[in-house]
Formats: structure tokens, sequence, C-alpha cells
């Protein structure tokens, strides 16, 4: 029973709950409801389906990731990084149709959902930690840029077909220079833009949701829909969403699992991040593999459920924060409250106006953007900085879904590099400092004739096992004796594969040929376990515990006269 709650950290919590929780939690979840739904609807229309599907998909999630979410004041839903990721499979599958549309935004959701499920339940929940900062930054800045230029025509007031972020921002200028913007649709959309920026510091107002409801009013009272032909939501059906198993036929299926996978990390990264910060704050540790299962189960059940993908919120959450959440509740009462909107109220936001919902999509992307950090990456580590911003190039260039592949790529790239390029030393005793050090920090070291200290900074794997050969026999040629003994002070090598561990028993057979014994000092057990599997331990003889001692043991079998 007890590994079985494990799986549901929000029942556990239920069987905790303090009563003194409840007046803050309903609090909280009712401030919540107002930035849900207008929200949830711009979210929605941003990646390509009917403003009442980011409902379904505000719902459902919170209920799900309220079983199963580890954080307590996470708040789940349609988030703006998410909507780029989804529009670029939606848009060329849907053909048009706003019912396919949905078909394809829910299968992909199902794909997210399993897909983090599989490696939460596998336990490799740290595959998203494999992006690097500058990297994140790169494909965030990326995604940003995206939805802000895919939201300026509904701004603007008209239609355009999206061909990628910097064509369609030729498109925009051709467009508005032509004369073809309705500046009434305009008018509303940079107030209702302006009005959200202006009232964002101030926590405890619900700044969105006035600037929506102003907009709406304005719209409404002047007929605004009619006589200037503005655009807005229309009427939402009633009623609560039913399950529905998504499928549009094993054509498009190749497709939508590499976005539902995409859109996976993008969600997992964000989720991730997110909740150890607010994790810090509660004073409750998140469990990364729990977390994937959580965001796993609530985009399933969306879904399921007529939704689309679904990812933490940087902008809801620290609502629910400041409205004083202690736990999940205050999401199950947001999702509540939405439910009871679309049963009782479903018309309420029929005036709201496209450009206010584009509006709210553009000042959530200009939240997204990274600058600071950015220069600060600039000032102390450009080559980082350039990476950072070939990842942005990449996602504005060629298009969300290859751009995550790029930056996962150079992800795997920028890995591989630290590895397969690392740092070695020849080592020396340096007067006045204890231990052996790097002789070209210390160009007064002195060397222990006939011993060579060489020390290897990195893992040996099949990508770096041929330098540290070539490495080695380079520090063997600029040895000012004749080098009798090689010790690789191994502390540093935390892994050996069978590509590198071949390597070393050729390395220690040429060497031995030559004259040179090879041995290793300060070994970490489990890479001798490794070589005792590849059959090599007996092979290299001697592994002293210390540099100190392999110095020792060396002057005590050669006779040397050298004070350490």
């Amino acid at each position: 029973m007890n590994r079985m709650l494990r799986w549901l950290p929000g029942v556990q919590t239920f069987k905790q709950y303090e009563a003194a929780w409840l007046p803050q939690d309903l609090m909280a979840g009712l401030v919540l409801i107002t930035m849900l739904v207008p929200v949830g609807i711009a979210y929605a229309v941003a990646s390509g389906v009917p403003g009442i599907y980011g409902l379904y998909a505000t719902i459902i999630p919170l209920l799900a990731y309220a079983i199963f979410g580890p954080s307590r004041i996470l708040v789940l839903g349609p988030d703006s990084s998410l909507a780029p990721v989804i529009l670029a499979i939606v848009l060329p599958l849907s053909a048009g149709s706003a019912e396919r549309a949905v078909m394809v935004a829910s299968l992909m959701a199902v794909v997210s959902g399993l897909f983090c499920i599989l490696i939460g339940a596998l336990r490799l929940g740290f595959i998203t930690e494999l992006l690097s900062k500058p990297i994140r930054y790169g494909y965030m800045n990326g995604i940003a840029f995206t939805v802000l230029i895919s939201q300026l025509p509904k701004l603007f007031g008209f239609s355009l077909e999206s061909s990628g972020p910097l064509r369609d921002i030729v498109q925009i200028v051709k467009t508005v220079l032509a004369g073809e913007v309705n500046w009434t649709a305009f008018a509303i959309g940079t107030g209702t833009l302006a009005l959200i920026l202006l009232l964002k510091p101030f926590k405890r107002l619900p700044g969105l949701l006035i600037a929506v409801v102003i907009a709406t009013l304005v719209v409404g009272l002047f007929s605004l829909d009619q006589s200037a032909a503005v655009k807005v939501l229309g009427p939402l059906p009633q009623g609560l969403p039913s399950f529905v198993f998504p499928w549009i036929g094993l054509d498009a299926l190749t497709q939508i699992i590499v976005g539902g996978c995409a859109v996976a990390l993008v969600a997992f990264a964000d989720t991730s991040v997110l909740s150890r910060t607010y994790a810090a704050k509660t004073g409750h540790r998140v469990d990364p593999n729990q977390e994937m299962v959580g965001l796993g189960a609530a985009n399933l059940a969306a879904g399921l459920m007529q939704g689309f993908p679904v990812s933490s919120s940087s902008s809801r959450t620290p609502v629910a924060e400041a409205a004083g959440a202690k736990t999940q509740l205050t999401g199950v009462v947001g999702a509540a409250g939405v439910a009871l909107l679309l049963i009782f109220a479903p018309n309420l936001l029929q005036n709201l106006p496209n450009s206010a919902l584009a509006a709210v999509v553009i000042a959530a992307a200009i939240g997204l953007f990274e600058f600071a950090d950015l220069r600060r990456i600039f000032r102390i580590q450009q080559w980082e900085f350039w990476l950072s911003m070939v990842c942005f190039a990449g996602v504005a260039t060629l298009g969300v879904i290859p751009g995550i592949g790029l930056a996962i790529a150079l992800a795997v790239v920028e890995f591989l590099w630290d590895g397969w390029r690392p740092h070695y030393a020849v080592l020396g005793r340096v007067e006045g400092l204890r231990g052996y050090h790097d002789i070209k920090r210390y160009p007064d070291a002195r060397r222990v004739p006939g011993l060579l200290l060489f020390r290897w900074d990195a893992p040996l794997f099949f990508a770096n096992a041929e330098l540290f050969s070539q490495c080695l026999h380079e520090a063997i040629a600029q040895s000012p004796t004749p080098v009798k003994r090689i010790v690789v002070t191994a502390e540093p090598v935390t892994s050996v594969d069978v590509t590198s561990a071949d390597m070393l028993a050729e390395l220690e057979q040429q060497l031995r040929e030559a004259g040179m014994e090879l041995q290793f000092a300060e070994m970490k057990d489990p890479v001798k376990d490794k070589l005792r599997r590849f059959e090599l331990l007996e092979r290299f003889g001697t592994f002293h515990p210390t540099i100190g001692a392999a110095v020792d043991a060396y002057l005590a079998e050669h006779a040397v006269d050298w004070k350490p």
C-alpha cells in the first residue's frame, strides 16, 4: 500500500491535510480562476485549436496533477512555451479543420503524457539536466520570439499563414504598409497589452483579468465586433469535456510522436526548474522522477479529455503562491471554478476580442525572454553565449521542432566535447605546498627522476581513449629524464568503457616492451570493478592508494635519492 502511495503524492498530502490550510487554499483557488480562463483560451488559440479546448486543458490536468504531482503549489495548464511546438505540428496536419486540429493536439498530449510517465517510471528524470543553461536560454528565447511573431497578425487584426518567424516578419511588414490593418483591433490589443504589463508588478492585482474584462466590455458596449469588424471569441459550448480517444490515422503518427516528445522535453525542462524553485521556498523536497509522472498524468488526462499538451506555469504559480496557496487543493478549486463557468455562464466572454487574446500571449512571451543572465554569460564565457545564440537562431530560422532537435544535438556535442578534450597534467612537487601539482602552473616544481606522474581529468571513454594515449606518449617524450614508471593519478577518472579499456591494455603492452611500467594511483573502487570485469585488473599490477604512496614505492624499489 505504501509503495502505491509513493506514486500518489496528492493522496499523501490529503491524509496530512491541516484544517488551517483550507481558507488559504480556497481563497488562492478563487484568485487563480481569474487567470485560468483568459490564459487558457489565449494559449489554445495560439496553439491552433479553438479557445474552448484551452479550458478543457485547464480543468482536467489540474485535477490529475493534484493526485500525481509532488509539488505542493505548482499550477499546470496550457502554456505559451508549448504553443509554437503544438502549432508546428497542428497547422500542417489539420488542413484547416478545427476538429482535426483538436485531434492532432490531443494525440500529442497523449504521446507526451506516455513519454513523461515512462521516463519517470524508469527514473530517468535527470535527462533534461543534459540541456545546459545557455542552451536552455537559447531555445526558450527562440520559442518566445516565435510566439511573439505569431501573435502580431492577430494584434493588427488580420490573418496570415505562417511560414516561419523570419518570413512572417517580412509578410507582416508588407501587410501593414499595404494598409490592411484593423486599427480598432490594434488599439484594443495594444491597450490590453500595455495594461497587463503596467499591472504586472502589482502581484495581488489580477492585472490580466482586469485588462481582458475591460477589452471585452469595450467591444460589447460599442458593438465593435459589428461596427468595426473586430474579431471576437464568440459563444463557448456549454458543458464539460467528454472522453474521446484521439486518432487521425497512421500517416501522421511519426510527426505527432516527434512533436509529443518535443513537447514533453520542453514542458519538463520548465517544470523541473519551477518545481525545484518552489520546493525550496516551501521546504518540501520534490522527486524529479515523480514530477515527470505527475506531468505525464496531467498530459495523458488532457489528451483523453479533448485537451492538448500542458506544462507548469511561471505566471499562474506565483499568483497561487502570492494568494496563500498551501496545497494542490488550490488547483482543484481553480478547476472547479472553470468547470462551473462552462456549465452556467459559457457566453460570459463571447465578446472577448482576438487582439486582446493575442496581447495575453505576447505578454507571456515577453516574460519568457532571458537577457540579463545571458549578459553575465557573455562576460564570463563567450563561447557558451554564442552556443546559446546558435540555438536561438536555429529555432527562429528552422522552426520550433528542428530548433529543439538542434538544442539537444548541441547539448550532446557540448557534453562530449568536455570529455573529448579534457584537461590533463604532469605533476611535480612544489616547495611550500602539500601534494603534487601541475608543472605547467608551477614551472619550478620538482619531478621525480624516472617517474612520470600523469593526471587525466575526465572519465575514460571511446571519444577520448586515443587522445589519452597520445597525451601520455607526449608527456613521456618531454620528460627531462628517461621514464621507468608511469603512474596515472586516476582520482578524476570516474568511468572506463570497453574501448578505453582495450586502449589501456595495448598501451600497457607497448610501454612494457619499451621498458616502462604502467601503474595507477587513487583509482576509485567502481572503476577497479570495471577493470576486473574487463579482465584487466591483474595485468596492471599495483594500485596505489595515494600519489604519495606511489612515489614512496618507486623511490624504495629503484633506490632513487630524492626527498619528497
